[in-house]
């Protein structure tokens, strides 16, 4: 691509020094934003990590809150740069570096690039290690009494609760699964000997869901036992009885939820990649960025100014008078 040769005199090299500056430090904050975001979200991960199955969700966070901080420190090096470019003795300590400089600002925006992808592509690995991790945590739902399981009864609880949801995939979830601990069933009792005889594995099936299935909108009260059995209730049909309990299955939820945050995260990211690499090639397009001039246009100012100064020793009848030549 051919670059436009410009000229500039020493105010308005100060002006562009001072604007690739204010530049640079917009982006340092638009890092900021980066790092901010991916802490949020594995913040959010973390909170449910007790009903995800691995840790695999967790790479969009963490890399997020990495590109954030090399978008910091490439960026703040770089309002270095152009503010040092303006002393031809500071400016000579940084020329060997600007290329190697440059190339790895290339490799960062293409991994920044791929990072805002997998912020649109993840959703599919989310909804695997949710279905798992959603399973096992129901499973483990009656284990109060268990080290490092009593505090599961809580969180599926309160997930349910907060996402207005029932079970993985709806309320009868419950139905395959002994929510009940043996804490609380009575084994002198006929009806809970028949249940548990009637399964093979030997576990306490019933047609229930925990309280905390149950809508608050409902126009009755709740109904969490006998579900399916519409002669239990007064004027009850299960199939029509959408009010009753939470509809939606909790994966669905959370999955529209953390699908939700991260297509926002991608799109912000994805508007902070197109900033750096536009106002880049803005700059570098019409051949203005400071620390490259002499790159571009294959001289150097201080080298410029010494030249001028041997032709006028050289040349005093070019000392004075309308000839003079106007070095830019």
């Amino acid at each position: 691509m051919a670059l436009l040769k410009v000229k500039f005199d020493q105010k308005k090299r100060v002006k562009l020094a001072q604007g690739l500056w204010l530049m640079n430090w917009l982006s340092v904050l638009a890092g900021i934003v980066i790092f901010s975001l991916g802490l949020f979200l594995k913040i959010e991960l973390r909170k449910r990590s007790d009903v995800m199955n691995n840790s695999e969700s967790h790479f969009v966070p963490n890399s997020l809150i990495v590109m954030g901080v090399l978008s910091c420190v490439f960026n703040s090096l770089a309002g270095k740069i152009c503010y040092d470019a303006l002393d031809p003795a500071k400016y000579a300590k940084w020329k060997p570096w600007l290329k190697p400089y440059l190339a790895v600002c290339v490799l960062f925006n293409i991994a920044l690039f791929l990072v805002t992808l997998c912020c649109f592509l993840m959703r599919g690995s989310l909804e695997s290690t949710l279905a798992h991790g959603l399973k096992n945590g129901m499973k483990y739902y009656r284990d109060t009494d268990t080290p490092g399981r009593c505090f599961m009864k809580k969180t599926i609880d309160m997930l349910q609760i907060e996402f207005r949801c029932c079970g993985n995939n709806g309320f009868r979830d419950w139905f395959e699964i002994q929510w009940i601990s043996n804490r609380y069933l009575d084994f002198s009792s006929k009806e809970v000997k028949d249940r548990i005889k009637s399964n093979v594995d030997g576990r306490y099936l019933v047609d229930g869901v925990p309280f905390s299935c149950c809508n608050p909108s409902s126009p009755r009260p709740c109904i969490q036992y006998q579900l399916t059995n519409n002669s239990a209730h007064y004027s009850y049909d299960h199939q029509t009885e959408e009010l009753n309990l939470w509809v939606n299955g909790c994966r669905a939820a959370l999955l529209s939820y953390y699908s939700s945050l991260m297509n926002s995260m991608g799109a912000v990211t994805l508007l902070v990649w197109l900033f750096e690499v536009g106002w880049a090639r803005w700059g570098e397009g019409r051949g203005i960025h400071l620390p490259l001039l002499d790159l571009m246009n294959g001289w150097d100012l201080r080298q410029a100014q010494e030249s001028a100064v041997s032709l006028l020793q050289t040349s005093p009848q070019l000392s004075c008078g309308s000839d003079r030549p106007k070095f830019e």
